[in-house]
């Protein structure tokens, strides 16, 4: 799984719900005798036993739940006698009504495990899918260190529409992380795609305008062969970044994509973009060529990619997040606590908690 805030599976739960779950039917059964026990006969609590076969469904299993409900009625008759209730109708018909509810509950506790099932075969292909598309980052390549950071906007997900992307390439290190326009599986679909272009590119594309070409190729042959998706609708920002192992520098080129920020020393400031190029996928509207911005990368230097799941987070007063100046504060943090610093504000920053896609990439120079 790649490094990060990533959030557990749908169907996990956390064991003190399991625990309190799975005790209380018993708890409720047990309650109810002894209070029935030591009121005066005029206050009847024996009908409460059949809150414990329902409360059983949500965490027993069916047979488990069936097991609570027969304890109920014994108990519930027991109490009965004790009471001095005839047999008919008042104890029947109370045991009839626990029946009912320990049918009901079975099935329901059935109903419940079948969804449960269903829901971890769909979380284990969602765990394959995520590794293919969304392949784990080393924690170091060539020369520079990688730390990162993903979290998909959707509660459960574990894919979004953000994307990253780190390959060692003769030479040095060549990066992508891009952001696709709007949410949900189409925008999976389109990451996929592009991530599929850069990997099957980047190692041949003689430098980073021929790797933007190829991406920009890839998501329009993919529209062709599939005119049907929506991914040929969508557009996506993303930069590319290569750091040659000669030469303390780093190249860069941006599709429409936030600038990354490059800290040298204390000094954090956005890479400038002079010509920044269109989104993939729009590139057609304007004829230009893509332009190459190269910056110093020195030993100790770090430049954090990061998309609008970031920069664009507000707070209540609708101000966004002071991305920049808490870089700044974190010179000194080692690189690897930086990832789960920024998530930790971005979550207390957010006025009602981060709904978008996140996917932020510091990369250390080292050597």
């Amino acid at each position: 799984m790649p490094s990060g805030a990533h959030r557990g599976g749908p169907w996990a739960r956390p064991r003190t719900q399991i625990v309190i779950g799975r005790v209380l039917p018993v708890l409720v059964m047990a309650l109810t005798v002894l209070a029935d026990l030591i009121t005066a006969d005029e206050e009847r609590y024996d009908r409460l036993l059949g809150a414990a076969p329902a409360l059983a469904a949500v965490t027993w299993s069916v047979r488990g739940t069936i097991l609570i409900g027969v304890v109920a009625m014994a108990l519930g008759a027991v109490l009965g006698v004790i009471s001095g209730d005839p047999f008919f109708p008042v104890i029947a018909a109370n045991e009839v009504a626990l029946v009912v509810v320990t049918a009901a509950a079975a099935w329901v506790s059935r109903a419940r495990l079948r969804y449960e099932r269903d829901l971890r075969e769909v979380t284990a292909v969602a765990e394959v899918v995520q590794r293919v598309v969304l392949r784990p980052l080393p924690p170091w390549l060539g020369p520079v260190d990688l730390h990162l950071l993903y979290v998909a906007a959707a509660a459960k997900a574990r894919i979004g529409g953000d994307f990253y992307e780190a390959v060692r390439v003769p030479g040095g290190v060549r990066l992508m992380l891009g952001d696709v326009q709007g949410k949900g599986l189409g925008a999976v679909e389109t990451a996929s795609v592009l991530l599929g272009s850069f990997r099957a590119a980047v190692n041949d594309a003689p430098d980073l305008p021929a790797l933007a070409d190829r991406l920009e190729e890839g998501l329009g042959r993919y529209g062709a062969w599939d005119p049907d998706s929506d991914a040929a609708e969508r557009f996506a920002t993303v930069v590319l970044v290569e750091i040659p192992d000669a030469g303390a520098v780093a190249r860069l080129l941006s599709c429409g994509h936030p600038a990354p920020l490059l800290q040298h020393g204390t000094d954090v400031r956005p890479v400038p973009f002079a010509d920044p190029s269109l989104p993939v996928n729009l590139s057609g509207l304007l004829d230009a060529r893509h332009h190459v911005e190269e910056v110093p990368f020195a030993p100790g230097d770090r430049l954090l990619l990061y998309t609008d799941g970031v920069s664009e987070t507000r707070d209540r007063a609708g101000t966004f997040y002071p991305l920049e100046e808490r870089m700044s504060h974190w010179v000194d943090e080692p690189g690897e606590r930086v990832p789960a610093l920024l998530h930790d504000e971005l979550d207390a920053y957010a006025d009602h908690g981060v709904d978008d896609d996140v996917a932020a990439l510091l990369v250390v120079r080292r050597s």
